[in-house]
C-alpha cells in the first residue's frame, strides 16, 4: 500500500509522461508536494521502485517509466493522470498527403450540457497517422468544460472510432434516449449507466441500460496552439 506522498508522486509522473512524453525534473516533483529539499525525492521513487510501480530507465538522466497506477486511485485520480494523444499543431497546420485517409467531423459534440443528436457531416480531417486505418472513424468538435480534468478543451476536435460497447472508464460519445448526444466517461455496474464528467463542477449523470447507446471511443484529438 502506498502512501499519501507516494500516491500522489506516482500520479504525476503519470500525468506528465502521458502529456509530454518526457518525465518530470526532480524540482517540479519537489514542487508538486511542496517538499522543501529533492532528498525527499529521492527517497520517494527508490519506494514506488521497490513496490513496482515505476521503473528507472537506463542510461538516461532523470527517465522513468509508470508501470502500473495504485488500484485505490480515484476517478478524480484517474481522470488528472490521464491526457489523450493530442495532435500537436492542430488542424490549421496539419499536412494532408494525397496518401493520408481522411474522417468526417460531424458537428459538436458537449462535454457539459447535452445538444441533440450527432449531426451530419461538416467537414472533413485527416485522420492521425498514429491510428489504425482499418477502423472506421468521425471528428466532433467540443463544446463545453466538463472534460477538462481528462485533458480535453472547449475548441478541441475529438477523433472518435465507431463502436457500440466500450470497456468501463473510457471515455465514449453516447447517444441518450435517441436524441441526446454527450462525451463523458462510462461505468456500467447492474442495471445502471453512469456517465461521468472529468471537473469537479458537473455532477455524474445515472441512466437505466435502455436509454443509452454508445456510439463510438475516444482514440485522439486535435488541438490549435
Amino acid at each position: 500500500m502506498l502512501t499519501k506522498k507516494q500516491k500522489n508522486l506516482l500520479l504525476f509522473i503519470n500525468k506528465k509522461l502521458r502529456a509530454s512524453g518526457v518525465s518530470p525534473s526532480y524540482e517540479e516533483m519537489k514542487d508538486s508536494l511542496n517538499l522543501k529539499s529533492k532528498s525527499g525525492i529521492f527517497r520517494l521513487i527508490s519506494a514506488l521502485e521497490e513496490r513496482g510501480f515505476i521503473r528507472r530507465l537506463a542510461h538516461k538522466a532523470r527517465a522513468l517509466e509508470v508501470i502500473r497506477l495504485p488500484e485505490t486511485a480515484s476517478a478524480y485520480d484517474i481522470y488528472n493522470s490521464f491526457s489523450p494523444s493530442v495532435i500537436k499543431g492542430g488542424l490549421d497546420t496539419e499536412i494532408v498527403n494525397s496518401n493520408q485517409m481522411e474522417i468526417p467531423v460531424l458537428g459538436s459534440i458537449a462535454a457539459g450540457t447535452p445538444v441533440e443528436a450527432i449531426q451530419n457531416e461538416v467537414s472533413r480531417i485527416p485522420l492521425p497517422s498514429n491510428l489504425e486505418k482499418n477502423g472506421q472513424y468521425f471528428g466532433l468538435k467540443v463544446q463545453g468544460d466538463s472534460m477538462i480534468e481528462a485533458g480535453i478543451n472547449e475548441g478541441d476536435t475529438v477523433i472518435i472510432r465507431r463502436t457500440d460497447t466500450a470497456d468501463n472508464g473510457k471515455i465514449v460519445v453516447v447517444l441518450i434516449d435517441e436524441h441526446e448526444a454527450m462525451l463523458k466517461r462510462i461505468r456500467i455496474k447492474g442495471k445502471t449507466v453512469a456517465l461521468e464528467s472529468a471537473n469537479r463542477n458537473y455532477e455524474t449523470k445515472i441512466f437505466g441500460p435502455d436509454r443509452v447507446k454508445v456510439q463510438g471511443v475516444l482514440v485522439s484529438l486535435y488541438r490549435n496552439f
